[in-house]
């Protein structure tokens, strides 16, 4: 993992963003989107969209942004990331355990989680969830399919994984993940944006 910047303290109130995002090489990423317009125009689109999104969020002082990659090796190289920002692996298993790592792995303090690849994210989005959590435990970003593309957890007094048995990438998502919250849990929606997961997302946006 790469060290935070100057090595300064982080105070248990220091709010945490973290980018989830692949390494931008070509025939890795976007595979469903790749499938209708072909491995480079799917690498094209991640890599811009990589770079726009993770700039325009990491621009912000309000919190600490961190790039959450994968594959892990990819977390000690420099070279291929458009922003120069700490960053943590995300470790094995299904995505749930990558975001569960993730979430884990940042020092204290409320932290927020979002894809690399839904275009339409600005600060305003990533303010409102962190505003959320100071009265709820939990916040999440509705998908239009079902899903989430951000989720955010308060993370005091202590860290909860809630992705367990989660249908992925299926309507049942976000309803999965709520029924994991600890019953005395509050949550929290922000507002709701799409990813591009296909040619279709592609062409609606």
């Amino acid at each position: 993992m790469k060290a935070a910047k100057d090595d300064a303290p982080m105070t248990p109130t220091q709010k945490h963003l973290i980018i989830m995002a692949k390494a931008p090489r070509i025939g890795r990423v976007k595979s469903r989107l790749a499938r209708d317009i072909g491995v480079v125009g799917a690498w094209a689109f991640y890599r811009r969209t990589l770079s726009q999104v993770s700039r325009r969020l990491a621009a912000d002082v309000r919190w600490t942004t961190w790039l959450g990659v994968a594959p892990d090796s990819a977390a000690e190289s420099n070279g291929q990331w458009p922003v120069d920002c700490p960053r943590i692996a995300q470790g094995s298993g299904d995505l749930g355990s990558r975001m569960a790592t993730l979430l884990a792995g940042v020092p204290p303090g409320p932290a927020v989680l979002v894809g690399a690849d839904i275009p339409g994210i600005e600060c305003r989005h990533i303010n409102q969830a962190f505003r959320a959590l100071g009265n709820a435990d939990a916040v999440f970003g509705p998908a239009s399919d079902g899903g989430y593309w951000l989720v955010g957890l308060k993370r005091r007094p202590l860290n909860v994984d809630i992705f367990g048995d989660v249908r992925w990438s299926s309507e049942h998502t976000l309803a999965d993940t709520l029924a994991n919250l600890p019953r005395r849990w509050r949550h929290a929606r922000a507002a709701t944006l799409s990813d591009v997961d296909d040619g279709n997302d592609l062409s609606a946006l």
